[in-house]
């Protein structure tokens, strides 16, 4: 971690990552970059769906690879570079046949270490394989939710998911969150835990950071007027007048409070739910 002198009230408790010590390079590969016009918490309507997004600093797309479909060809990591769109470092992953691709690192990667994606790949940080052919307790992340399916869990920097039992064709994952949910054995998950481990003790120490990565101010709903949200009005400061918090749109929001649909799909992969609070 990086700290700095207290030259003025928000430097005093502002923290970064010194990234001269890891990363190798600046420039990003031409081939694997291009523009995106960001939405901004907008869907395809231009409605705000996620409130307390937009602005930020200008960025470049990396085109990450999550899909890892080059089976048995091994690969080198040429670099470690920084991602503004993403948590963990990324890096250069050149294969034997002379394709170029980026991929998501686990927190031990150095320069000219080489992996591969293989169903007899040895159980080494970087290596990727499917759950089935991996020893109960080894930590993952990468994970697909289906085979072929694309890396879908564990991507956050510092985020790994634990392999926890097999049985009947599927495997107990616990995610990061603490939930534990089973995960067919035939889907393909990379052994480590994803770089930047520090990320999470990052302060921010002043609002302009915040408004540098594009988060916009979140204010209570209780500051604000009745029109606004539901928490709002009242003379004086006032509670928000139900015994359940809910959000700008009526939903049930914080506290601790279900928002999970009761018959959703997904609910026979469950095994046990988050423990909220806890990690």
């Amino acid at each position: 971690m990086k700290k700095y002198k207290p030259t003025t009230k928000s430097r005093r408790n502002t923290s970064g990552i010194d990234y001269r010590k890891i990363l190798t390079t600046n420039d990003p590969e031409k081939s694997l970059t291009s523009g995106f016009r960001r939405g901004s918490g907008r869907n395809n309507r231009g409605r705000i769906t996620t409130r307390h997004k937009g602005g930020g600093h200008k960025r470049l797309f990396r085109d990450v690879d999550f899909s890892y479909d080059k089976f048995n060809i091994p690969f080198t990591i040429k670099t470690i570079e920084y991602d503004p769109n993403r948590s963990g470092f990324i890096g250069l992953a050149v294969y034997r046949d002379g394709a170029k691709r980026y991929v998501l690192l686990h927190n031990s990667a150095q320069v000219g270490q080489t992996f591969i994606v293989s169903e007899t790949a040895p159980l080494v940080p970087g290596n990727r394989l499917p759950l089935g052919n991996i020893v109960v307790g080894t930590f993952v992340y990468n994970v697909e939710l289906k085979n072929r399916g694309g890396a879908k869990i564990a991507r956050s920097g510092g985020d790994y998911a634990e392999v926890l039992a097999k049985e009947g064709g599927f495997v107990d994952l616990k995610m990061p969150s603490t939930e534990v949910r089973k995960v067919p054995a035939n889907a393909w998950a990379s052994i480590g835990e994803v770089s930047n481990n520090e990320n999470r003790l990052v302060s921010l120490g002043k609002a302009g950071r915040s408004r540098w990565l594009g988060i916009r101010p979140t204010v209570r709903g209780t500051a604000m007027n009745p029109v606004d949200h539901p928490h709002g009005g009242g003379e004086g400061r006032q509670g928000r007048g139900r015994r359940r918090a809910i959000s700008t749109y009526g939903k049930p929001t914080g506290k601790g409070q279900k928002s999970r649909r009761a018959k959703k799909y997904s609910n026979k992969f469950l095994v046990s739910r988050r423990k909220v609070g806890k990690r």
